[in-house]
């Protein structure tokens, strides 16, 4: 199955980013905006940030009070409200919990992602991610963690399509190297295909060792998205237990993009990293 089907989650977005600039074009504030239709303001910034589906009685609603009375404008605005609302390749396997960051990350041209824990998504064996998917979500049902395991295999097509494949660069705890997730025979082959993996033209593999001690990533893991359109803000990922963060404003992107030149620093390079992790993966062998 192709990530390059509808993407429901970056039609949002744009959707959102245009609204807004309406509103602003306007002078209005967004509890000025939520006043006007009896609705909460929560709602206007949801819609506006790309979180909540936009129905086309939203856009309507919306081009009113912004004064917008060019037909094909207002056609337009409609016309991404109905394809916002399309369901993603995602969803045919039943309900994920982060199926807003998937819909970000399948239009994103580059990630940046530190993880301190668990090899990342993007980089794992099918037996690997089985057995993370299990661990982090006990109370999940065999059928779910076979179709969350399906969806993040998925997710890989991104490394490998045609000639614009994903850039991505991984920073990766040392302490990720050593914890057995599954088996002794998952993690060997686990941390041999991060070895092959690394070696694409289009993927950096880094480990950040022990012996740096402490460091600024020890706060949270967290992902930089990067897209080809310019009207696409840079995004950060922080993921979470209930719920999921994602921060847009330049001074916060400004602030992780910092952090993890810092970790890409006190990293090992890319072919010392394949050194320590072929290391390790002779250790998992029983």
């Amino acid at each position: 199955m192709s990530t390059a089907s509808v993407n429901p989650t970056v039609r949002r977005r744009r959707l959102g980013a245009e609204l807004r600039r309406l509103r602003e074009q306007k002078g209005l504030t967004a509890e000025e905006v939520a006043q006007q239709l009896l609705v909460s303001q929560s709602k206007i910034s949801r819609l506006e940030n790309g979180r909540r589906s936009i129905s086309q009685r939203d856009v309507r609603d919306l081009c009113e009070v912004y004064g917008v009375t060019d037909p094909a404008m207002i056609e337009g605005l409609m016309t991404m409200a109905r394809e916002s609302r399309q369901r993603g390749w995602w969803h045919a396997f039943g309900d994920v919990p982060y199926s807003v960051y998937i819909g970000l990350e399948a239009e994103a041209v580059a990630i940046r992602t530190y993880e301190s824990l668990f090899i990342p998504g993007l980089l794992q064996t099918r037996e690997y991610a089985h057995a993370v998917v299990a661990g982090i979500q006990p109370e999940a049902q065999p059928t779910q963690i076979e179709k969350r395991t399906d969806v993040r295999m998925v997710r890989q097509d991104l490394l490998r399509k045609g000639d614009e494949p994903l850039r991505l660069w991984a920073v990766v705890d040392e302490a990720a190297l050593h914890r057995v997730v599954g088996s002794a025979q998952t993690m060997r082959a686990q941390l041999e295909f991060l070895i092959e993996t690394s070696l694409l033209p289009h993927v950096t593999v880094q480990v950040l060792p022990f012996e740096v001690g402490a460091h600024p990533g020890m706060t949270a893991n967290f992902s930089i998205l990067e897209y080809q359109d310019q009207s696409d803000a840079t995004v950060v990922y922080l993921e979470g237990v209930t719920s999921d963060l994602y921060l847009e404003k330049e001074s916060d992107v400004r602030a992780y993009a910092n952090l993890y030149e810092h970790l890409r620093a006190q990293a090992l390079g890319p072919e010392q990293t394949r050194e320590l992790v072929d290391k390790v993966a002779k250790r998992h062998t029983h």
